[in-house]
């Protein structure tokens, strides 16, 4: 099954880790990849904590502005993980966060991303994080959720803060 998470609303990324816990407890395997966000945040602390969730990065510590070249390699990186996450068959939750935003900055090619998409096996529950889903990957999913911004605090000069957004 693919879920995706997209819109211009707050929490995205808090919903997938949310399911991460739920499937953790369950007593399966997560794997995590988030794209485009390469710092430490407090939430990786409590999934270290957790042994059948691993989390990778596959970003600079700054969010994407515009996509440079080192950006491009990190993704092409992270995919390749992705891949062996994939085939090595262990995971029953496979989380790629932010993965809209990569392939709205093309990133990473949509097709090659599709086609790896499909193959995930039946058992698996892929969750695709981010803004911008692309149409296309809308139409494949199986659950599609759009969390849209209705007031927020930034607006308002409110700073991310710890343990809440970081």
């Amino acid at each position: 099954m693919i879920q995706v998470y997209t819109g211009n609303g707050k929490g995205k990324t808090t919903a997938a880790f949310g399911l991460a816990l739920r499937a953790a407890g369950a007593g399966f395997n997560v794997y995590i990849g988030q794209f485009a966000k390469g710092r430490i945040c407090s939430e990786h602390k409590a999934l270290k904590a957790i042994k059948n969730i691993k989390l990778e990065q596959f970003g600079s510590p700054f969010f994407i502005q515009a996509a440079a070249a080192t950006d491009r390699e990190l993704a092409r990186r992270g995919l390749e993980k992705v891949r062996a996450a994939i085939a090595c068959r262990k995971y029953r939750v496979i989380i790629l966060d932010e993965i809209n935003l990569v392939l709205r900055y093309k990133l990473l090619n949509l097709e090659e991303f599709l086609k790896l998409a499909r193959r995930v096996p039946k058992n698996t529950e892929l969750v695709l994080t981010g803004r911008y889903a692309p149409a296309k990957l809308l139409r494949e999913a199986d659950l599609v959720s759009h969390i849209r911004q209705v007031k927020h605090y930034y607006r308002c000069g409110i700073k991310a803060r710890k343990g809440i957004e970081l």
